[in-house]
């Protein structure tokens, strides 16, 4: 006996947050590739100091989708046995 199954029946849909935070995610990487190997924070360039309140969201938005990564990473996990 033989048993197929689709690839969509076994593949975890993402949802507009997940894809959202797939991509912040993404983003805080490079920027922290970008700072541990050149010393070059693209964030404070654009929007100046840490202490300034938009460089302050963006890095909670991108930790917060960090967050939402791994919550996504058991969720997929659990849903693909």
């Amino acid at each position: 006996m033989t048993y197929t199954a689709s690839v969509n029946e076994s593949m975890y849909k993402f949802s507009i947050i997940d894809k959202i935070s797939l991509i912040l995610t993404i983003i805080g990487a490079i920027i922290w590739g970008l700072i541990g190997l050149f010393n070059f924070n693209i964030i404070q360039i654009i929007f100046g100091e840490p202490s300034n309140l938009i460089g302050r969201i963006i890095d909670i938005l991108i930790g917060v989708a960090g967050i939402d990564m791994i919550i996504l990473l058991f969720k997929t996990k659990n849903s693909c046995k």
